[in-house]
């Protein structure tokens, strides 16, 4: 099957969060599978060039439509650790990938509007009739919308869109001068409820609610965050949308890369080691006390790896640092704040707590580090508001690192409690899950980690084994991708 990506990010030239991630993996599997996988992306001027190899002018006169004009790219072509990506410059004064970031411009709707349509033009001008393009979140939503009201008329009335949504949260809201810019003008007709029309501002269009009209399949990252969006406030006012197109919308969780989060193989860990000598990971932990000047000793280690923001339950994050060390266990936090006073507080928290030897605030990132954590932990806490898919979690399980995890999203498909999950038999529960977000609920699931790591240790260990023989790499999701592309590729 060939298959283009169309994306906003692929990791690691282009990464802001797990989308770059995601497209990156899954193109990899696909590509591993036999199908041939090719990648659309802007050609940012502050992308990692350093991991392009073969980096070249591959298209000179690629002439894209733009209000009533044309606006002329170039089209460079690059392998990205094997991948083939094929990167969008336009040569315009509005200079839309040469800004120093990704996102975050006032022009952000317009900027990446611009790039669906000249994503398009340039399968149809270098005659890339690919049987499924795959597009994703917000920045490409229009793909489908512009594929099935202009390109297919013009030879591209065989292509089928897959559609994901990573975030529902951002959604690209913008108005009339989309239609005229992208050429589909038609402002009557694309501002009917049942097209792009926002379903809360009439006087504005959603990029977002078009990819999901227009598409032939939509998906986001897990089954459990599929259902929330199309029943809870967690679709942010896509629900009903959801809801009318359910027949083509379905929740596939991602995977990781075992190539690069891997206890086995990891070149960032002192101790390598497995399920079946897990014995050596003490070792690890070991070199995590050292490294971070903490007390030697037996004492179970509590990680937090991630954002400190409101998704991520900030508010948890903080009263899980006491808590551990209230019940006599140590703290590792590595994360950076997203708002100001959130950084400050943290800031605050590190300088109170620096001569405490059970506790290590690392404010940044620090990828080497991170691994070092995930090895060296014995649990690792994601309290999350709210969790499209996860990928804390997985890494952590993968390391023989048990999470303790709130009940949404992506968490429920793959953490599954010790203690009370009647849906999954005792020998293949691998963590701790609670569901409130009041802070009671959270000391609960961790009481009853840190009991079983003092008082029945063989037993933890064990829970920690299980962990690491759930397979969460991209095998699974890959299969699943080529189901529904096989089925949209014969259904429509």
């Amino acid at each position: 099957m060939y298959i283009v990506q169309i994306a906003s990010e692929c990791a690691p030239v282009i990464k802001a969060g797990g989308l770059g991630d995601v497209v990156y993996g899954l193109s990899r599997e696909l590509e591993i599978r036999g199908n041939t996988v090719e990648l659309i992306l802007p050609k940012y001027d502050c992308m990692r060039y350093d991991h392009i190899w073969g980096l070249h002018n591959a298209y000179t006169n690629l002439s894209v439509p733009w209000y009533g004009a044309a606006i002329h790219c170039s089209v460079y072509c690059g392998w990205v650790h094997g991948r083939v990506c094929f990167f969008i410059e336009p040569h315009s004064q509005e200079n839309f990938f040469n800004r120093g970031c990704y996102y975050g411009c006032d022009d952000d709707n317009m900027r990446f509007a611009f790039f669906s349509k000249a994503a398009l033009e340039f399968l149809l001008q270098s005659n890339k009739r690919p049987d499924i393009i795959h597009c994703h979140d917000w920045q490409t939503g229009l793909v489908p919308v512009m594929l099935n009201e202009i390109y297919k008329y013009h030879g591209m009335e065989h292509q089928r869109v897959c559609y994901t949504i990573h975030n529902f949260k951002h959604q690209g809201i913008d108005g009339v001068n989309t239609l005229l810019a992208t050429g589909l003008n038609q402002e009557a007709y694309y501002f009917q409820y049942d097209k792009l029309r926002d379903n809360f501002n009439p006087f504005a269009l959603n990029f977002m609610k078009g990819g999901i009209v227009y598409s032939n399949a939509v998906t986001t990252v897990s089954p459990n965050h599929a259902w929330e969006a199309r029943t809870t406030d967690v679709g942010s006012g896509l629900g009903h949308t959801l809801h009318l197109h359910q027949d083509k919308f379905s929740g596939v969780l991602n995977g990781i890369d075992y190539d690069f989060w891997n206890p086995e193989i990891d070149r960032y860990i002192p101790f390598n080691y497995t399920h079946d000598d897990f014995e050596q990971k003490l070792y690890n932990k070991k070199a995590l006390q050292e490294r971070l000047m903490l007390r030697s000793g037996d004492k179970p280690i509590i990680a937090y790896i991630g954002r400190l923001d409101h998704q991520k339950g900030v508010h948890l994050v903080h009263h899980a640092i006491y808590h551990a060390l209230n019940k006599g266990a140590q703290f590792v936090l590595l994360g950076s704040a997203t708002e100001p006073g959130i950084n400050a507080h943290f800031q605050h928290e590190k300088q109170f707590l620096n001569s405490n030897p059970d506790v290590h605030l690392e404010l940044g990132f620090n990828e080497e580090l991170s691994h070092l954590i995930y090895a060296g932990a014995d649990m690792i806490i994601v309290p999350s508001n709210y969790e499209p898919c996860g990928l804390t979690q997985m890494i952590g399980l993968k390391y023989g690192t048990v999470p303790i995890v709130r009940g949404v999203g992506g968490l429920v498909n793959t953490v599954f409690d010790r203690d009370y999950d009647q849906n999954v038999p005792p020998e293949q529960r691998n963590g701790y899950v609670f569901y409130h977000t009041d802070e009671r609920a959270f000391e609960s699931a961790m009481d009853r980690a840190i009991d079983l790591w003092y008082q029945h240790l063989e037993e933890f260990r064990n829970l920690a084994v299980v962990g690491m023989k759930y397979d969460y790499s991209w095998n699974v999701p890959g299969t699943e991708y080529l189901k529904i592309y096989d089925w949209i590729k014969h259904k429509w």
